[in-house]
């Protein structure tokens, strides 16, 4: 199974590759239930909780600034894909379109099909976060999150929300999916938050 899907880190990448870790010779696709199918016409991301509600569509996100990001991408379970090169909006940009309220301590992205993921929002204001709507230079699709998904690479990669719809803003912690499901809070990589202790 290793030598068919998955390598061992070469030296000079070893210290890029989280313990427990091995590389992924393709990028695979790990998806609960259903993908959803929305064209970018119908896309929307809506803020709302402790923010002030807003809904932004398709056109809203091209008119914000556009940059290429490499990544580094790790999934909780145990393949890492390093330099993933995708084409996107900061969320430190996206969130100078938002208004939050002071109290807000975490952020519950929510998706097409149904699926959530929490995250604090001092792991969501991160310089390096981002939503994500090309990879290698084609339209994500939809079994990668297309048209639009968050991609937060210092954290596992259930934490980087497919088909991503809508963050609700919190003062309080709530779990999404796989939180509820046994899965860690944070998930932290190098770590191995993988399972919640609780």
């Amino acid at each position: 199974m290793l030598g068919k899907f998955f390598q061992k880190p070469e030296q000079d990448q070893a210290g890029r590759v989280p313990p427990g870790q091995h590389l992924a010779k393709g990028f695979p696709v790990l998806t609960y239930g259903q993908t959803p199918e929305v064209s970018r016409e119908d896309w929307q991301l809506r803020v709302w909780g402790l923010a002030k509600e807003k809904t932004f569509s398709w056109s809203d996100f091209m008119a914000m600034p556009q940059h290429a990001f490499t990544a580094d991408f790790h999934c909780v379970t145990t393949w890492s894909k390093l330099d993933v090169q995708w084409v996107g909006v900061k969320v430190t940009d996206f969130m100078q379109q938002v208004e939050v309220d002071p109290k807000a301590v975490h952020v519950m992205q929510h998706c097409y099909g149904g699926y959530t993921t929490n995250i604090a929002i001092e792991d969501f204001l991160r310089e390096e976060n981002f939503f994500a709507y090309l990879l290698f230079g084609e339209a994500l699709p939809a079994d990668h999150g297309g048209p639009m998904r968050l991609v937060v690479p210092h954290l596992y990669a259930w934490k980087s929300a497919k088909w991503i719809n809508g963050l609700e803003f919190l003062d309080h912690t709530e779990l999404g999916f796989w939180e509820r499901n046994g899965y860690h809070h944070r998930g932290e990589p190098w770590a191995e938050e993988r399972y919640s202790s609780r």
